[in-house]
């Protein structure tokens, strides 16, 4: 439901805004696709999340570039009412989108690294672990005995 009316709108906003207004949007709705396509694919859903991120400041420049001020029809008054809108919904899209990608499982990696390293334990041992293991093939050298001559 949200590639139709976004398709929809995209479509009725094409009538003023053409060139990339219409590749950036079209694309981002091929990506929608994609997502819908497959529906156990995080990458899918999460391009199709930050394309629609992206597209909202890009909208938000290209509709203030190039909005006709002057001469602008009764169908330049609706594509432009149109794209406008259609800007308008996308964070409602983002939210329903993004609670989309929570269900297939994915996570908001958002580390900013002021609080220092996560604080979050678990019974395993992960590869990048600051825990030195002891060493089993190590020497006597390095258990704290003397060698002794032969």
């Amino acid at each position: 439901m949200i590639l139709l009316v976004h398709w929809l709108l995209t479509t009725w906003g094409c009538l003023v805004f053409f060139g990339p207004y219409a590749w950036a949007n079209f694309t981002i709705l091929a990506l929608g696709v994609w997502a819908i396509a497959q529906r156990d694919s995080i990458d899918a859903i999460s391009m199709f999340l930050g394309g629609l991120v992206a597209t909202i400041f890009l909208d938000i420049i290209h509709i203030s570039i190039f909005y006709p001020r002057h001469d602008l029809t009764a169908t330049g008054h609706f594509g432009a009412g149109m794209a406008i809108l259609n800007l308008l919904l996308k964070p409602f899209s983002c939210c329903l989108v993004y609670h989309m990608y929570r269900e297939r499982g994915g996570e908001l990696q958002l580390h900013t690294g002021f609080r220092g390293p996560s604080q979050e334990h678990s019974a395993y041992q992960t590869i990048d672990s600051p825990e030195v293991p002891s060493d089993p093939f190590a020497g006597p050298e390095g258990k704290g005995h003397t060698p002794q001559g032969y």
